[in-house]
């Protein structure tokens, strides 16, 4: 008796149970095919978009006292629920200054980059450290708040190889940066040329890694011409910049167009956005641009000549009025189950007619669990 009972209520829990066919079907996406049909969640790896963003007047000037209310964020063309820091973020920053042959006579230009970083840009909470790239990557100063030792490290970078190993060396202060504080305003500066020769890293991992750890990378550029003055003559090659890459010199009047040269807002920003998007589709991820422009522009930076003999202290001076004068906007995107690009459009009300300058946007990258 006791074993009918026991095989009957088995029976009764084995028919209660659902059959394969009887569980309910998760609706089909037509946008995420692939992790649909796998049963894979799809798991976004950005959560906090941080958007440096300038708001520039009609003759240049930058505009001062906007309120978060002013501000309006739009992710591929969805409004977002933003926050505007009201205090000044403290910065962390990355000196990476190219060393190899070519660029020699120019290395004793930035010496003193230290005591000008300190109080143009660092501020009294700001920290920096320096790495030296020729076909290596070396650090030759760790984080620090001394500009004596920053000017140290400076020092003693000397000329090596003939390589320039540009995207290593943003792919390591990338892994640098990221192990600071994510309450610190990153930033990668650039003292190199334009081009990249010899790197072991993939240019568009790299990009998307500052991308999604909210990296700005600026870059003072470094003249050719200055580094051979003492050689043989290089057959003039065309030049590698849009014209609306080179900064406005001293002494122009502001403009809107010549503000929208110098920012990249507007017309040049729209100009290279196609090629980002084309560098994280194709397979390979080719930069068909200078390496340095690609990182500048994708992630909202600047890039500025060095062209004659006070052109790094100008270049100083003018990122430093830049960091002190942008707004900070983040959120977390209300559309991550969007993947590929992402634009971000900032605009600004109640000031005029004014334009608001930030990063271009950011490559949503999922992963698949």
């Amino acid at each position: 008796m006791r074993r009918f009972i026991f095989l009957t209520l088995v029976c009764g829990v084995l028919a209660a149970q659902p059959t394969p066919q009887s569980q309910p079907q998760k609706p089909t996406d037509s946008k995420q095919p692939e992790a649909e049909n796998t049963g894979l969640t799809i798991v976004s790896r950005v959560t906090n978009i941080l958007a440096p963003t300038k708001v520039f007047a009609h003759d240049g000037s930058m505009v001062t006292g906007v309120r978060a209310d002013q501000f309006l964020l739009l992710d591929n063309g969805k409004e977002q629920n933003i926050r505007v820091e009201e205090t000044y973020i403290p910065i962390s920053m990355v000196i990476a200054i190219q060393c190899n042959g070519e660029v020699d006579q120019i290395l004793p230009k930035v010496n003193k980059i230290g005591n000008m970083i300190s109080p143009l840009m660092l501020g009294t909470q700001g920290e920096a450290a320096v790495i030296a790239f020729d076909h290596r990557i070396r650090l030759m100063q760790d984080f620090t708040s001394d500009p004596d030792k920053i000017t140290e490290a400076v020092k003693k970078i000397h000329a090596g190889s003939q390589a320039a190993a540009l995207v290593d060396a943003v792919d390591e202060a990338d892994h640098m940066l990221n192990r600071r504080s994510k309450d610190r305003q990153k930033i990668i500066l650039l003292i190199s040329e334009t081009r990249d020769e010899g790197s072991i890293n993939r240019g568009r991992d790299t990009l998307e890694s500052v991308q999604n750890h909210n990296i700005t990378v600026y870059q003072v550029t470094m003249s050719r011409i200055l580094g051979k003055l003492t050689g043989t003559p290089d057959v003039p090659r065309s030049d590698p910049f849009l014209p609306t890459a080179h900064p406005m010199p001293g002494g122009v009047p502001a403009t809107p167009t010549s503000v929208m040269q110098m920012y990249g807002t507007e017309g040049s920003s729209a100009e290279f956005l196609p090629l980002l998007i084309e560098i994280f589709r194709d397979v390979k991820g080719i930069f068909k641009a200078p390496a340095a422009e690609v990182f500048v522009r994708g992630t909202g930076g600047v890039q500025f000549g060095f062209f004659k003999g006070k052109g790094l202290e100008d270049a100083i001076q003018r990122m430093g009025e830049e960091l002190h004068s942008q707004y900070m906007l983040s959120y977390s995107p209300n559309n991550k189950s969007e993947g590929g690009w992402h634009t971000i459009y900032v605009e600004v009300s109640g000031h005029g007619k004014v334009q608001a300058q930030t990063r271009p946007g950011y490559w949503m990258a999922a992963d698949y669990r």
